[in-house]
């Protein structure tokens, strides 16, 4: 069972910068799709972005392009997403998640099609 811990969440202002780690055990990470997703009350839970450790393919949501950056240390079994240009539209509860295997990456992502999820990391954009 692969068991996932996300951390680096806070509180930022508005143009600022986080880097949210998803340390993740339990499995040799081999063609799994990785993917970090948020919540926010009254939403339903959307895809941020992905990534592949079959050859590290990535997706991201058109609203984050170019602002954030997923990428993963095979050492320590460690994905991150770098946020830059922080908005208050991306305050929520960011999730990262596992799935295997990582075939059509962008239908999983894009459908949290998911089955191992951490516990949640909140991230407040302040204006």
């Amino acid at each position: 069972q692969v068991e996932l811990v996300e951390s680096g969440g806070g509180l930022v202002q508005s143009g600022g910068s986080l880097r949210l780690s998803c340390a993740v055990s339990g499995r040799t990470l081999e063609n799994y799709a990785i993917g970090w997703f948020r919540e926010t009350p009254g939403k339903e839970r959307e895809g941020v972005s992905c990534i592949s450790t079959n050859d590290d393919s990535t997706w991201y949501r058109e609203s984050v392009k170019g602002r954030f950056t997923i990428s993963r240390d095979s050492a320590k079994n460690t994905v991150y997403l770098q946020m830059n240009n922080l908005k208050p539209e991306d305050t929520a509860v960011y999730y990262c998640a596992a799935e295997w295997p990582a075939i059509r990456l962008e239908r999983l992502c894009r459908r949290a099609e998911f089955d191992s999820w951490g516990q949640g990391t909140q991230v407040t954009v302040s204006s």
